[in-house]
C-alpha cells in the first residue's frame, strides 16, 4: 500500500469513527463544534476523510465527546486496570498523519491511559511551515530518536536536540518542532492526561 492510499485509508478510517461516535450522540455538527472549540468546517473535514488533526485538536474533540482520544483509533478498546500490563511490538500502532507529522499512535486499543505514548516522523523543517504555536493540557517528553530537531517553544530561545536528546515540558505553553536536518527526523513522545498534572497541584497544596 502506497503512502497516499495508506493516509486516504486512515482518514476515512478515522471519518467513519468519529461520524459514529456522533451518531451514538444524537448530536449535529454544531453541537461537536460548540463543545469541542473545533470549527464546524473542521469536524466536516474529517468526517469526509478530507483532514487529519493534530494532537491538540484530537484532544478537543475527545474532550467535547467525552471519550478516551484512543476511542476514535480502536472500536473495542479495554481500560487499562490497575496492576495491569500491556505490550506493543515493532510496528503495531494506529497512523495518524498531517501536514507536518507522521503520528504512530501506541498502544490504541488500551483506554484511559494517564500517559499517550506516540512516535512520530517530522516532516516540517521550518516553524513557517505551521500556522500557529499547538498547545493542550498537560505535559509533554520528547526524544530524539534520529535525525536532529529544533523545539520552538512560545517565548523562549528555540532548542536544537540531536540524537539521543530529550525534552521535558508544560504542554500548555505553545509549541512546535521541526527538524533541523536535510532528512525527516523521527521522535518519541508522551503526554501526560490532563489530571496528572491536575492531581500534582492538588497535592502540593
Amino acid at each position: 500500500m502506497s503512502d497516499i492510499s495508506q493516509t486516504d485509508t486512515q482518514r476515512l478510517d478515522f471519518g467513519r469513527r468519529l461520524r459514529d461516535l456522533r451518531s451514538e450522540r444524537g448530536w449535529t455538527l454544531s453541537e461537536v463544534a460548540q463543545k469541542s472549540g473545533l470549527a464546524i468546517s473542521t469536524i466536516s473535514k474529517v468526517e469526509r476523510g478530507v483532514m487529519s488533526l493534530t494532537y491538540d485538536r484530537l484532544a478537543l474533540l475527545a474532550s467535547g465527546l467525552g471519550v478516551d482520544m484512543a476511542t476514535f483509533f480502536s472500536k473495542d478498546g479495554q481500560n487499562f486496570e490497575p496492576g495491569s500490563f500491556a505490550v506493543a511490538r515493532n510496528g503495531e500502532f494506529e497512523r495518524q498523519e498531517t501536514e507536518n507529522y507522521v503520528y504512530e499512535m501506541l498502544f490504541p486499543s488500551l483506554w484511559h491511559k494517564s500517559m499517550t505514548p506516540m512516535m512520530g516522523t517530522l516532516k516540517a523543517h521550518d516553524v513557517l511551515d505551521f500556522d500557529a504555536f499547538v498547545s493542550h493540557p498537560g505535559q509533554e517528553f520528547l526524544m530524539v530518536l534520529d535525525g536532529t530537531i529544533t523545539v520552538h517553544l512560545q517565548g523562549k530561545d528555540p532548542v536544537r536536540l540531536n540524537e539521543g536528546d530529550s525534552i521535558y515540558f508544560d504542554s500548555t505553553r505553545g509549541h512546535l518542532y521541526a527538524s533541523a536536518g536535510d532528512q525527516d527526523a523521527r521522535i518519541l513522545v508522551v503526554c501526560t492526561d490532563t489530571e496528572i498534572g491536575e492531581v500534582l497541584s492538588g497535592s502540593s497544596k
